[in-house]
């Protein structure tokens, strides 16, 4: 594994110099604007060319190589910051610039993620690969925690020009680790024919492929239901935390799980999710759900960052355990199409939870949970009522549905014999 490590570490230190741009430019647009609306919107214009460019950067990945569609998105996301930070320099930064290159920027990282999947598969052998995963999510939780505080030290001595400048820095970090290694890159076969392709149907292969394996149908069903109710978490944390307790409370929780969530990378790294990964995914989707469960009965920090810190242990666990099958089933060949389109689609519903979440708790669990509400009397006889009790039982509601999810592929065929396909 040592050259997947040498790759590993470059994108390591690419993804927290990431962080520190994102946190930084965050903090930016909201002093200057005061506006969630357009600091939403930023996030945005990252999401929606992931969506669009999925496929052809599939298609792109299996004709060009993993290593050069890397060296790719590196060079490019690099150059991308580059022109912000010029325009920082010159004191000529808008909104609108930011929003223009978040999207420029997110369409090269489209095509990082899949080929660093493929990547993976090509340098680990199979029964290696849940460690991998395990080691690519616990680089991302290391980021997730470290990159809020450095990015706002770095911000008092060097400002957000620095910021930026250092997030050059380890694009080009990235760079050289990949310019110093080789790929085995997968030959051509009578699964790929690239060479007779038209690059219109090498991006739709990647759907079709999928469309006829009933195992991988069933597996990215189950992934795109649980990103979903993901998308529901990170709208919902918040404003149930902060509904008793401050934002030192709300921290505190963040950060645990965030610690939560560099464990099971660690926990993944060094077990690899065993034999039989299906099940050792549904297991952990299951215990995420209970967790959940248990973060809506009672307005207590303990309880609910006691919760959040195991729910995002199974992360890495369940997601790496679920990357592992996918690599290990897909022909190296094809894994570029595959990958980019089942990231697209199994993403697909996080917006769609943002937008529904917020109604469903204004709208019908805050009302029913308040003092006198419909469900005041029964729910609210366990969980409590007042300000934040409807999220709670939101939170309570997909913990359940997360645990029937778990219980439903465990008897699906389809998915149990997945690994004997």
């Amino acid at each position: 594994m040592t050259t997947f490590v040498i790759v590993w570490l470059g994108q390591l230190v690419s993804t927290i110099g990431s962080g520190l741009t994102g946190f930084a430019l965050g903090i930016w647009v909201y002093q200057r604007t005061g506006s969630v609306t357009q600091f939403a919107l930023i996030g945005l214009a990252g999401m929606i060319p992931r969506l669009l460019l999925s496929p052809l950067a599939g298609a792109v990945i299996d004709r060009w190589g993993r290593r050069r569609a890397m060296i790719l998105a590196d060079t490019g996301a690099a150059v991308v910051t580059l022109v912000v930070a010029a325009l920082f320099y010159a004191g000529n930064i808008r909104v609108w610039h930011l929003v223009v290159t978040t999207a420029v920027s997110s369409a090269f990282t489209t095509f990082q993620w899949p080929a660093y999947a493929a990547a993976t598969a090509a340098l680990v052998k199979k029964e290696h690969l849940g460690r991998a995963n395990g080691m690519v999510h616990m680089g991302r939780a290391a980021a997730d925690i470290l990159a809020p505080t450095l990015s706002g030290a770095l911000l008092v001595v060097i400002g957000v020009e620095g910021v930026l400048l250092v997030d050059v820095l380890t694009f080009l970090v990235a760079t050289a680790t990949l310019l110093f290694v080789r790929f085995p890159e997968p030959a051509a076969t009578h699964a790929s024919q690239q060479e007779k392709w038209p690059l219109r149907h090498d991006m739709a292969f990647g759907f079709s492929f999928v469309r006829q394996r009933p195992g991988l149908m069933s597996l990215l069903g189950l992934s795109t239901a649980t990103n979903f109710l993901w998308g529901m978490v990170g709208a919902m944390v918040a404003p149930m935390v902060l509904s008793f307790g401050g934002p030192d409370v709300l921290g505190r929780v963040i950060t645990v799980a965030g610690t939560g969530m560099l464990l099971g990378g660690l926990l993944m790294s060094a077990w690899g999710g065993g034999r039989r990964r299906v099940f050792t995914m549904l297991a952990f989707e299951m215990l995420c759900g209970v967790c959940f469960i248990m973060m809506g009965l009672r307005p207590l920090a303990w309880l609910v960052a006691g919760g959040a810190f195991v729910a995002h242990l199974t992360i890495a666990v369940v997601q790496g355990s679920s990357q592992a099958l996918w690599q290990s089933t897909v022909e190296p060949e094809v894994q570029g199409r595959v990958f980019s389109i089942s990231g697209m689609i199994s993403q697909s519903c996080a917006p769609l939870a943002y937008v529904l979440v917020g109604p469903l708790a204004d709208n019908v669990f805050e009302p029913a949970l308040a003092p006198g509400g419909v469900l005041a009397g029964s729910l609210g006889a366990v969980i409590g009522t007042g300000p934040g009790r409807g999220i709670a039982a939101l939170f309570m509601l997909q913990g359940i549905i997360r645990v029937v999810i778990a219980l439903a592929g465990a008897v699906s065929p389809r998915l149990r014999h997945l690994e004997r396909t």
